[in-house]
């Protein structure tokens, strides 16, 4: 997809979903992310490919804004990091490598549960939910208790619940870690389907095939 510098530095940061120059992230004296540079374009899928303890679980904590910059300058969505992260965060769906969905709730609650936290009108949040649900091919456990699904279930739920909020930005760190071929291959089909509609996605990914598979450009990670 190819973009031009037309006017300003502004202008080429303004129309990018992700821009980030001299991005560092420490904890510490160990330096996790080593001075990063990204340009990434709406409608993309971008992925990050490395080894575990790469720095790909840092960096892409810090566009999620909920890690902070150490170093260097990230704007995301337009918009700069350190001055509207909570904007930033309204316009991101975000699936972390951690299950945080809650075992005490059925599959759809736990999306209607989600959607308060982005004041959508209960009835908007059930019919989004349920479309979610059609999408990832769980409607039939609507009502399930989340304890009953298998590892490849819970991955698709926490992405349908990420698309609640319509967000701009899909981040996926290690999407089908653990998961069995058939499973990975199922996420990677409702991957492909999102990427068709348009949607921005950053993706994690230790995996070559499923970075060949599903990622238009590539950052290979290692040491920061």
């Amino acid at each position: 997809m190819p973009h031009t510098l037309i006017f300003s530095d502004e202008r080429f940061v303004m129309e990018q979903i992700v821009y980030a120059r001299g991005l560092v992230k420490k904890f510490g004296e160990f330096v996790a992310v080593a001075g990063v540079d990204l340009n990434i374009f709406p409608g993309e899928c971008f992925g990050f490919l490395g080894a575990n303890g790469a720095g790909k679980t840092s960096t892409m904590r810090m566009i999620s804004c909920v890690s902070t910059i150490t170093e260097g300058e990230l704007w995301v969505s337009g918009k700069d990091m350190g001055i509207s992260a909570r904007q930033i965060k309204a316009e991101l769906g975000v699936v972390s490598q951690e299950d945080t969905l809650d075992s005490n709730l059925s599959v759809l609650q736990n999306l209607q549960v989600h959607a308060r936290y982005f004041n959508i009108a209960a009835a908007v949040a059930e019919q989004r939910a349920l479309d979610a649900l059609d999408l990832f091919q769980l409607r039939d456990r609507a009502r399930s208790k989340v304890d009953e699904l298998s590892g490849g279930m819970k991955r698709r739920l926490l992405i349908a619940r990420a698309l609640l909020q319509q967000p701009r930005l899909l981040i996926l760190d290690e999407p089908t870690t653990g998961l069995d071929p058939q499973a990975r291959h199922l996420v990677w089909q409702r991957v492909q389907l999102l990427k068709s509609q348009q949607i921005s996605i950053i993706l994690s990914t230790h995996y070559m095939e499923e970075a060949s598979s599903l990622c238009d450009r590539l950052a290979v990670m290692d040491s920061g």
